[in-house]
């Protein structure tokens, strides 16, 4: 996926600044695609010089004028046509598989402290991802869509369930250490 398609996504349903996009994201699609706030502006101006999106300045009194953008038609079927496209499925970096990979050299606890960090921040991960419902709330009801709503949760549910089957692989991993499994040196 790209960013520029993500936002396009995000102006199909309304007008959005920067600002906004970035509280969208972090409300809906972190956990697949984050993006932080200058690579959210910089694919902005990317869109407005495409001709996907325009960009307006909306002139205010107490603050730095905001730049709101709309999708325009081209935009909309850049969108659709890249939604309906196939996509290469890569595989990802995953640098703790480095670390495990490496880790023979490593004593049995550090071993271990490997494992439990990566079980712990899994947990946190799955925590957060398991508080997005009621976040998201919102943003379903700005869309209006059950049909977009259902697509939306789709992807969360996907990102709950790999983080579940990477934390009981991860508590496996770490059961059978502190059972004596790992060969000794």
């Amino acid at each position: 996926m790209s960013l520029e398609h993500a936002i396009l996504g995000f102006l199909q349903y309304g007008p959005s600044s920067g600002y906004d996009l970035k509280g969208v994201f972090d409300m809906s699609v972190q956990h697949f695609w984050p993006a932080d706030q200058s690579q959210i502006y910089r694919t902005l101006a990317r869109l407005s010089e495409a001709g996907w999106a325009e960009k307006e300045v909306v002139e205010q009194d107490d603050r730095p004028d905001r730049k709101v953008y709309h999708i325009t038609e081209a935009g909309r079927e850049e969108l659709r046509r890249w939604l309906a496209s196939p996509l290469e499925m890569k595989g990802g970096r995953n640098p703790l598989l480095v670390q495990v990979f490496f880790s023979g050299m490593l004593t049995d606890e550090e071993i271990l402290d490997t494992f439990r960090r990566a079980a712990e921040y899994c947990r946190k991960g799955l925590e957060g991802l398991q508080t997005i419902p009621p976040q998201a709330e919102r943003y379903v009801e700005t869309v209006g869509s059950p049909r977009e709503a259902f697509c939306w949760m789709l992807t969360l549910e996907c990102g709950i369930e790999l983080s579940k089957a990477h934390l009981a692989w991860l508590e496996s991993v770490i059961a059978r250490i502190e059972a004596g499994e790992l060969p000794k040196r």
